[in-house]
């Protein structure tokens, strides 16, 4: 009876290893760069490339080291900074088919500063070590090419972020970040509690439900189950648009 059942074992775990490369071979050819690196490029990209499932709330990127390149293929991942009084500052979130580079620091020297990445709901992705990456970045021109770009990217959305957090009030700042999060998913309906929201535009709890409640008034949006419902865009894009009406 053992031996029976370590045979199964042993042909299941074969079965999900090549369920696993055909799904990693599939996404690899969905990357923008792969059709242009080198027969051996994509060889040892794809050997190095593994799959990792993150749990909703799990630490992702601590900033003390270099975890690699993470390519998310589900969920989302919160990327912040963090004070020393432990006050964190949401950069950006990442989603379906983005990728975290400044989670690999030892691909990109000129990053010099720690940042954190935690996972805001069950992520699936695929993590390239940072030292394989950067090795075949050497060679591959475009994959470098791919590297800057992508950190660019991020790097505006960061000034923006200390933009709005140094020169505009928090209506603005809220309304924006209700009308970006509709955009995105496609729905009226913003399924974030106030803390989540607060969290993600780095204000206060107390702050936002006081705007929240004034949009209310105003009825640009109405309470709903677990979040908010948009009721009036064109008044809540006057206000993410333009100048601010509440302090």
């Amino acid at each position: 009876m053992f031996l029976p059942g370590l045979i199964r074992l042993a042909a299941n775990l074969k079965e999900d290893v090549m369920k696993d490369d055909v799904m990693k071979e599939e996404y690899c050819r969905t990357l923008p760069f792969w059709g242009e690196l080198s027969e051996s490029g994509r060889s040892k990209f794809s050997e190095n490339l593994n799959p990792h499932v993150y749990e909703r709330g799990e630490r992702v990127h601590g900033g003390e080291n270099c975890k690699g390149v993470i390519f998310i293929v589900s969920g989302c991942l919160r990327v912040y900074m963090l004070s020393e009084e432990g006050r964190d500052v949401t950069l950006y979130r990442l989603y379906k088919g983005d990728v975290c580079m400044l989670s690999a620091s030892c691909v990109l020297p000129q990053i010099t500063f720690d940042v954190f990445v935690d996972a805001e709901e069950k992520c699936e992705c695929f993590v390239i070590g940072g030292k394989i990456f950067s090795e075949i970045a050497q060679k591959e021109a475009n994959l470098k090419f791919f590297a800057y770009e992508t950190a660019l990217t991020r790097f505006s959305e960061v000034i923006w972020v200390i933009q709005q957090i140094m020169f505009m009030k928090a209506d603005k700042r809220l309304a924006i970040f209700l009308w970006d999060e509709m955009t995105r998913t496609g729905s009226d309906i913003i399924a974030l509690t106030h803390e989540q929201i607060a969290k993600y535009i780095s204000s206060a709890r107390e702050v936002v439900s006081r705007i929240l409640k004034y949009f209310v008034s105003e009825r640009i949006v109405q309470s709903a189950r677990g979040g908010v419902r948009i009721t009036d865009k064109k008044r809540l894009r006057e206000i993410a648009f333009s100048e601010s009406v509440q302090s």
